[in-house]
C-alpha cells in the first residue's frame, strides 16, 4: 500500500518572500518564474501539493518538484530552470585559440585582398586551415559558431576604432606650458574685476590656428524656402558647383574676445607673417604679444623666424601646444562656433563672395566680443 505523502515545511526569507510577491504580480518577468512564484507562496499558505496543484491547473509533481528545489538551492533559484546537460561541445580549447589568434592578425597577412576580416571570410579560412593545423573539429565551423567564440573574447576583427599616438616626448611639459599661459589670462581677469577696470595693456595672449579647406560651394538651383504645413525647412538640391577652397588665419585675444583674421587661398609663411603684422598694429608698441599656436611649419619656417628677428625684442612671444595636442587650444572652440553658425550649409556664388562672407563674420563677432575661457586641468599647470 503507499504511504500517504507528508507535507515538506517550507519557511521563506522576508527578503525572499517580498521578492516573491514582486515577481508573482510582475507582468514582465517570464511566465515560468511567475508560475512558480505563485506555487511557492500558495503552498506556504496551504503546505499541500495536491491543493496547490488544482488551484493553479497543474501536477502535483510539478509543485512537489518546485517546493523541493527551493528547500535544497532557496526560493529565488528554484523559480529558474535546471541546466541541462546538453551536447558536449566539439570545438576544442585548443582550436578556439587557434581561431582568436587568427583572428588578431590582418587578413592581408595571410594573402587575401581585404585589410580586415568578414566573420564569413574568417569562418572560410578556419575551415580550409584549420585541419591542417591539427584542428579536424574545425572543418564545419560555422560563421554562427565563429561569432560566439569571438565574442566570448569580447574581439570583434572586423572593426577598427582609432586612436592617437602621443609622439611628443615633451608632451606634458608643453601643455603644462600652455596652461600656465591660460592662468595668467585668470589672474589678469580677476585682478581687472577687483580693481573695476580693463585688463592692462601690458600684454597680449592670443589664440592662433588656421582653419583651411573651407569649401566655396555655389547652388545650381534656388534654395526652396519653408512653407508653413507643408515644408518645415529650406529645401536644396543636392547638385552644387565648386569654386574652391580658402583659408582662415584667425587669433582670437583671450583677454577682450576681439578676433584678428585675414582669408586667404593658401597659409604659407607669408601669409602667416601678414596676419602676425596685422596683430602688430592692432595693439600699442609696449605691449607684449603672447601667441598660443601649433608647431605648423609655417610657424617656424626661416621666412617666420627672419621676420620675428626684425622685431623690437619681447614684442612676440610664442608658445606652442604639443604635438597631437591642437585641442588645448582655445581657437578651436572658436572655429566650432564659426562652422555651426556661419560655414554650415553656406552656399556662395564665387571665391571671392566665401571671403567676404567670411570677413564680415568676423566683424559680427568683433562688434558682440565674446571672451573665451579655458578651465580643463587648469590646476595642474606648473
Amino acid at each position: 500500500m503507499t504511504a500517504w505523502r507528508q507535507a515538506i515545511e517550507l519557511a521563506i526569507g522576508e527578503k525572499d518572500l517580498a521578492a516573491l510577491g514582486a515577481i508573482a504580480r510582475s507582468r514582465t518577468e517570464p511566465a515560468s518564474r511567475v508560475e512558480r512564484a505563485r506555487m511557492l507562496l500558495a503552498y506556504r499558505e496551504d503546505p499541500s501539493f495536491f491543493a496547490v496543484a488544482q488551484d493553479m491547473g497543474v501536477h502535483h509533481q510539478t509543485v512537489q518538484r518546485c517546493v523541493e528545489r527551493a528547500l535544497a538551492y532557496g526560493p529565488m533559484v528554484a523559480l529558474g530552470d535546471r541546466p541541462r546537460p546538453g551536447k558536449e561541445p566539439t570545438i576544442t580549447a585548443e582550436a578556439k585559440a587557434w581561431v582568436v589568434n587568427l583572428a588578431c592578425r590582418k587578413a592581408k597577412e595571410l594573402g587575401y585582398p581585404h585589410e580586415l576580416w568578414t566573420t564569413r571570410l574568417l569562418a572560410r579560412h578556419a575551415r580550409e586551415q584549420g585541419p591542417a593545423e591539427g584542428h579536424g573539429c574545425l572543418a564545419k565551423l560555422a560563421q554562427g559558431t565563429l561569432c560566439n567564440i569571438l565574442n566570448a573574447q569580447e574581439i570583434k576583427p572586423h572593426k577598427v576604432r582609432y586612436y592617437l599616438e602621443r609622439r611628443d616626448p615633451q608632451f606634458k611639459q608643453k601643455m603644462a606650458e600652455v596652461l600656465c599661459v591660460y592662468r595668467q589670462v585668470k589672474l589678469i581677469k580677476e585682478a581687472a574685476a577687483a580693481a573695476k577696470q580693463k585688463p592692462s595693456d601690458a600684454v597680449a595672449i592670443v589664440s592662433y590656428d588656421e582653419k583651411p579647406g573651407i569649401q566655396a560651394l555655389a547652388t545650381t538651383a534656388p534654395d526652396l524656402p519653408p512653407e508653413p504645413g507643408k515644408h518645415a525647412t529650406f529645401a536644396r538640391d543636392h547638385e552644387y558647383k565648386r569654386y574652391g577652397t580658402v583659408s582662415l588665419l584667425a587669433g582670437i585675444d583671450l583677454l577682450t574676445g576681439q578676433v584678428h583674421a585675414l582669408v586667404k587661398d593658401r597659409h604659407r609663411s607669408c601669409e602667416f607673417i601678414e596676419l602676425l603684422k596685422l596683430i602688430d598694429a592692432a595693439y600699442p608698441t609696449h605691449t607684449a604679444i603672447k601667441l598660443i599656436l601649433d608647431n605648423h611649419s609655417a610657424h617656424i619656417s626661416k621666412e617666420t623666424r627672419a621676420w620675428l628677428a626684425d622685431q623690437p625684442a619681447g614684442r612676440f612671444e610664442f608658445v606652442f601646444t604639443p604635438t597631437h595636442g591642437s585641442w588645448l587650444n582655445l581657437i578651436e572652440g572658436f572655429f566650432s562656433k564659426l562652422a555651426r553658425s556661419v560655414l554650415r550649409y553656406i552656399r556662395v556664388e564665387s571665391k571671392q563672395e566665401l571671403k567676404d562672407r567670411i570677413m564680415a563674420a568676423m566683424d559680427e563677432f568683433n562688434r558682440h566680443p565674446v571672451v573665451h575661457t579655458w578651465s580643463y586641468k587648469l590646476d595642474q599647470a606648473a
